[in-house]
């Protein structure tokens, strides 16, 4: 096992890592930013290294800085956790060149899967469902228009390099493509550095469904079951679940066991998830493979009671598993919230400042993975993301009663600082959500509410519809008053 890794990282992601390192006695390091130099993670580490100023392209982003704090610190590993470079090939191998572990696949098979269009036709090859479209880059807006009158409208364009929710359009009458293409192309070029597109039919009123693998050096893989994100709001995941409701047993074996086969079959190694589309006829289609931890990694934790830093580490380290799909035995539901410096009422505007207050949740089952701090500024240069919130009960309904409880328990206060926690209550409480039958476009479907009954005039004695569903009240904000998928992407 190594005895130092340096966590290439920052935010709640990085301490999360570093308590594992020091419950298997290895040594850690936390690299940082001006902004982040009085950071938790930097003050819970055994070690600490400046890479750079607050900037994200001269600090977390900045291979030579990360690397050559790895090789100054004696780290034999790097663990990238989730976002920056931690699906960056480029670091992957250089790490590799200068004798230092990446914690994560082969920068091979990072470079293969971070190519949406190639992942989606490797994996169609391995014998996972994929939705009609292109498996290679489109070039050209005639390129484009060719491709969707095959494919049928609706259809939706994305960055071959995109990731987090962003580089993303859906388009649903021919005469919108050529600008939402050149808009997208666009935007993953000055986004990703990578302009190159591809596009894929587009399922309405879908599910969003992942599976967790984990697989070792020696060709052994397992899934840990899967997770349902489908409450999302401009791609971006707010609320995970696992395990996903109102799914059939044969459909649920039969997603996780393809997610294994069509990571073995590239090779795969370490923890990553296989995404899915799953539609309203009950067919489901991969849609691309993440080549890393996942933000909400603690939901599967929680149901089967696996580290999978832990297992990161020991797999990273050329131990195989010792896991078997037998020993992998979910129980419960495990459910997670969250929680960004954001402003509902703004647009979900990031709302920035220093915390006077932070009180957490606690009670029986309840997971606070978080960062901040009292006396700790919330500044403009990363990711608004302030805490996850996780439960587990022995049932959904026990859950959501949970997760309310947890999220109302919450003080958060400071000059300019707003949560997400009034809308994530909100979310939690609608009959879609409640019941299960909620789909990716729930958001949207609560937000066209609140404008109806908004435009309606309809007034009463509790806040109205309106603010409903933008998450905010009275009452709220002034407990809150004074966070996307990747919370330390730049």
């Amino acid at each position: 096992m190594f005895e130092t890794v340096l966590i290439a990282n920052r935010g709640e992601i990085a301490l999360r890592i570093a308590r594992t390192c020091r419950e298997m006695g290895i040594r850690s390091v936390a690299v940082y930013s001006t902004a982040d130099r009085d950071s938790a993670a930097v003050r819970f580490a055994d070690a600490s290294w400046h890479i750079g100023p607050a900037p994200s392209p001269s600090s977390y982003l900045s291979i030579p800085a990360v690397v050559e704090a790895a090789r100054l610190s004696g780290a034999q590993a790097v663990h990238p956790g989730y976002g920056f470079l931690s699906e960056n090939p480029d670091f992957a191998e250089v790490c590799e060149s200068n004798g230092i572990t990446f914690v994560g696949p082969p920068a091979r098979v990072i470079e293969q899967l971070g190519d949406k269009a190639e992942a989606r036709a490797v994996m169609g090859a391995a014998g996972l469902p994929v939705l009609p479209g292109t498996t290679e880059a489109l070039t050209t807006p005639a390129d484009a228009k060719e491709a969707a009158q095959q494919t049928g409208y609706p259809v939706i364009l994305k960055a071959v390099a995109g990731g987090g929710g962003r580089g993303m359009a859906v388009v649903r009458d021919p005469d919108d493509l050529v600008q939402a293409f050149k808009t997208t192309r666009a935007h993953a070029r000055s986004v990703f550095g990578d302009d190159r597109m591809y596009l894929e039919r587009y399922v309405d009123d879908a599910r969003h469904i992942e599976v967790q693998i984990l697989c070792d050096r020696h060709g052994h893989g397992v899934h840990l079951g899967e997770r349902d994100c489908s409450v999302q709001r401009r791609h971006q995941k707010l609320i995970e679940e696992s395990p996903a409701p109102r799914l059939s047993d044969p459909v649920r074996r039969r997603m996780c066991e393809l997610a294994v086969r069509g990571a073995l079959a590239v090779g795969y190694v370490g923890a990553g998830t296989v995404e899915f589309v799953f539609a309203p006829d009950g067919e489901f289609f991969m849609m691309e493979v993440n080549c890393r931890l996942q933000v909400e990694h603690g939901v599967t934790e929680l149901v089967t009671g696996i580290d999978l830093v832990r297992e990161q580490l020991r797999v990273a380290a050329g131990l195989p598993l010792e896991l078997r799909q037998e020993d992998v035995v979910p129980r419960g539901v495990a459910m997670e919230c969250r929680v960004n410096a954001e402003d509902p009422a703004r647009g979900f505007c990031p709302a920035p400042g220093l915390l006077t207050e932070f009180g957490l949740p606690g009670g029986p089952f309840v997971r606070v993975d978080t960062h901040a701090f009292p006396g700790w500024r919330i500044g403009p240069d990363y990711d608004s993301l302030l805490a996850k919130a996780l439960v587990w009960a022995p049932d959904r309904e026990t859950a959501l009663s949970r997760m309310d409880r947890a999220l109302s328990e919450f003080r958060i206060e400071g000059q300019g600082v707003a949560s997400t926690i009034p809308f994530l209550r909100t979310t939690l409480a609608h009959p879609a959500f409640r019941t299960a039958r909620h789909t990716t476009g729930l958001v949207a479907e609560m937000s066209r509410e609140g404008s109806s009954d908004s435009e309606s005039g309809s007034e009463s004695g509790s806040e109205s519809a309106s603010e409903s569903a933008s998450g905010t009240s009275t009452e709220t904000r002034t407990k809150t008053d004074g966070d996307r998928d990747e919370a330390a992407t730049p």
